[in-house]
């Protein structure tokens, strides 16, 4: 599946494709702490490299690099919304309390203007941790792996770092965008469920992408003196935070037929 979304990005992002604006080309670099097994890019990604020991970070057993894509999410989803719209799609927003209200009604559960209840052929759940409350749903293995991001402002950065953390659990990167911003990270924490930025974490953000990347403060400031982590501070943009949906299990892909309307789980 990853090498499938790799090959349609990488054709979406080539040089006067209409959706070329949403992608960034460049080169990632990766650096492990713990042993990995890496064959099959070596096949797979343009360029893809092993690095010499020399030039590994502290710490590092492994470094890779390759030619790949980053995606500028918010322009993307524009692109895709929009391709959507002029294909003769329609978007309805609303809420509702359980499955079988759209089962039974269609659109017209949500939007009662000029219309009258009719089921639709098909319903595709992804509901992300909506899917632990929804009735007809309410999977109670699902639940929230907490992110917290930064994003930078930082034109002249054309490429992406990784590094992984000692224990394997969590990951440091810089990942550019075409538009010169970078968002920069991060944290994995499942069942936490606060929903704002943390301070303190966004310092130890930038602490590590800093201590990984100091390319980050501008090419003028590096030419004259040693650079600190407050010259990173005039470059934040946002701080940011999310939850990503996981699931006890893994992802659920299933269907099942409720009356007439066949449903399609995709979440977790």
């Amino acid at each position: 599946m990853d090498m499938d979304t790799f090959q349609t990005m990488w054709k979406m992002s080539a040089p006067g494709s209409p959706s070329e604006h949403c992608f960034l080309r460049m080169t990632q670099e990766e650096y492990h702490h713990e042993e990995v097994n890496q064959p099959k890019l070596r096949g797979l990604m343009p360029d893809y490299e092993e690095h010499p020991q020399q030039v590994w970070p502290a710490g590092t057993v492994h470094g890779t690099s390759f030619t790949t894509v980053t995606v500028d999410t918010p322009v993307y989803l524009k692109y895709m919304m929009d391709r959507f719209i002029d294909n003769g799609g329609s978007v309805v927003r609303g809420t509702v309390q359980h499955i079988d209200q759209l089962v039974e009604g269609g659109e017209y559960t949500i939007n009662q203007e000029g219309g009258v209840p009719v089921p639709p052929d098909a319903i595709v759940v992804c509901t992300g941790l909506g899917a632990r409350t929804l009735g007809g749903v309410e999977d109670e293995d699902v639940f929230p792996i907490r992110g917290q991001t930064v994003l930078l402002r930082a034109p002249w950065v054309k490429f992406g770092r990784t590094l992984s953390s000692p224990n394997g659990t969590s990951w440091t990167y810089v990942i550019p965008r075409k538009s010169g911003n970078i968002v920069v990270g991060g944290i994995m924490v499942a069942n936490d469920w606060y929903p704002q930025p943390r301070p303190e974490i966004t310092h130890d953000i930038l602490e590590r992408v800093f201590d990984m990347c100091p390319e980050l403060v501008s090419p003028e400031i590096r030419a004259v003196r040693k650079p600190t982590i407050d010259d990173l501070l005039p470059n934040v943009i946002e701080e940011g935070c999310g939850f990503r949906p996981a699931r006890k299990g893994g992802i659920r892909i299933e269907g099942e037929q409720r009356g007439s309307v066949s449903v399609v789980y995709n979440y977790g």
